[in-house]
Order: C-alpha cells, then sequence, then structure tokens
C-alpha cells in the first residue's frame, strides 16, 4: 500500500479535492463540537486513540444508556479512526437520551465526519436553537453546507457564529476554506490571514493558509508558512507535492487526478 505524503495526514478534509476536481482557475475534517457533559470528574484521557477507544468502550458497555459514557466512546472511536461505528453508537446513544443536545451535537459531527453531510446538518440543527445558538455548532453546520456545494449557505452560518465569536480562527478558517472551493483564493486568504494573527491559530490555520497561498503559485512563501509545524524536509516536500499536483491540473489533469492521496484541508470544528 503505498503511503500518503505528510500533508494528508496534517490537511484532512475533501475540501481541496473538490477543487482540484473541479479545476483551478479554469483548468479539500477535526477537532470537534461535542458540547458540554461533566457532570461527574473524570480523570486524565488515555496516552492513545486505541486505549482511550478500550477504556471508553468498556464504560459504555457497562451502560449504553449512559449518555457521558456514550459521547466519551464516540470521540475516542472517531480519534481513533473507526467512523461509522462513533456513529453507530451515538446514534444508538440519541435513541436511549432522547432531546439530549450534548449527545445530538456529538452525533452530528460523527455523522459529518462520516461523509453524511445532510443527515449531519439537520441532526445538529436540532443540537441548538435560534434564541440560543452555539457557535461551535454553526461552524460545523457550516462545514456540512460547504461539502454539500451550498457555499452562500454555509457563509450564513460562518458570519453568525462571528457574530457570536468575532475573530475565532477556527470559524474564519473554515470561512477561508469556503472561499477557496469557489476559487476565490485572494478572499480565501484575506479571511485565512486574519486567523493566522490570531494568538489562538493552530496548526491547521497554517497549514490552510499555506495551501491557498501555494494554490496562488507562492510556493516559497507557503513553504515558510508550514515550517511552524513541519520540519523543513517535510514542508518542503509537501509544497513540492502540491506545485506538482497543480502543474499536472494545468497539463491537462490527468496526472493529478489519478495520483492518490492528494493533499486537502483542514477544516476546523472546535471540541470545547
Amino acid at each position: 500500500m503505498r503511503q500518503q505524503p505528510p500533508l494528508s495526514r496534517l490537511l484532512a478534509s475533501a475540501a481541496l479535492l473538490a477543487l482540484l476536481a473541479a479545476g483551478l482557475g479554469g483548468c479539500q475534517t477535526v477537532s470537534d463540537v461535542t458540547g458540554s457533559l461533566k457532570s461527574r470528574a473524570e480523570p486524565p484521557p488515555p496516552a492513545t486513540p486505541q486505549r482511550a477507544a478500550d477504556v471508553y468502550g468498556e464504560r459504555y458497555r457497562a451502560n449504553p444508556k449512559d449518555a457521558v459514557a456514550a459521547v466519551a466512546y464516540g470521540q475516542a472511536l472517531r480519534n481513533n479512526g473507526q467512523r461509522e461505528q462513533a456513529v453507530a453508537v451515538l446514534e444508538q446513544a440519541t435513541l436511549a437520551n432522547p432531546g439530549n443536545k450534548t449527545v445530538l451535537a456529538a452525533y452530528g459531527r460523527a455523522l459529518a465526519d462520516n461523509g453524511n453531510f445532510k443527515l449531519a446538518f439537520d441532526v445538529l440543527s436540532r443540537a441548538h436553537s435560534p434564541d440560543n445558538p452555539d457557535w461551535r455548532l454553526l461552524s460545523v453546520q457550516g462545514t456540512a453546507l460547504d461539502q454539500m456545494g451550498r457555499h452562500d449557505e454555509a457563509r450564513r452560518y460562518y458570519e453568525s457564529a462571528l457574530k457570536i465569536v468575532p475573530g475565532e480562527p477556527s470559524v474564519l478558517s473554515n470561512l477561508g476554506l469556503s472561499y477557496m472551493l469557489t476559487r476565490e483564493l485572494p478572499k480565501a486568504e484575506e479571511v485565512l490571514r486574519q486567523a493566522y494573527g490570531s494568538q489562538q491559530a493552530d496548526a491547521r490555520v497554517r497549514q490552510n493558509l499555506a495551501l491557498v497561498v501555494g494554490l496562488q503559485g507562492r510556493f516559497s512563501e507557503a513553504e515558510q508558512i508550514a515550517r511552524a509545524d513541519l520540519p523543513p524536509d517535510e514542508a518542503a516536500a509537501n509544497v513540492a507535492y502540491l506545485k506538482e499536483m497543480i502543474q499536472g491540473q494545468s497539463q491537462g489533469r490527468g496526472k493529478a487526478k489519478s495520483r492518490p492521496g492528494a493533499p486537502v484541508a483542514a477544516l476546523s470544528q472546535p471540541e470545547e
């Protein structure tokens, strides 16, 4: 099995893939949205995703109707890459805990992770209300809409979230990627630079900015941004791979389309 390049491990949504499929210049998650279910003190989380899945799985199986255990287990499964199983666990949790908004939020996020964007959007709509909106859920709903190609609607959700938390880098990052998907790259860069300027900006924001800068052909600048979170050789390899993909697109798309492991953009779905 061919090993994926480092960028595809860091940048984990379908955003740039969709952009490249559409053809750049005429020629694609994370982070979470589960609410606060802290009715009891929790010990430090297990050290590895697999260990977390084992520990929280035992708690869940001891009482499948326990909302706290179900949400923790669903999160652990998602972190371990077991997305379909996370959806199944959290679907059962919603049946056992009808109306529990935290469980609905976790279920909706798991659905979005698994590519069930329409259902994810609908479930997340039940996890909060217009009179008491949750900016985290608004942002995730925006990402679901973007994945369905409903970009104008998605941006309204991001803007609503930003009214609650002005300057929040995770929301700005998603908004920037939304513009990237419609090939409005200067606008995408403008928004991502706002996110990049925040002290709360994380690696996803920086790598998304590097991606958008690279998509505009400024590869040296993109590499410099990527080096904030990557070893120099890995940053260089990522940018070289992106350059190769873009050149392949401009020369007829066939080469870039056929190559697996395309680098993709990281949607931000904050957990806390």
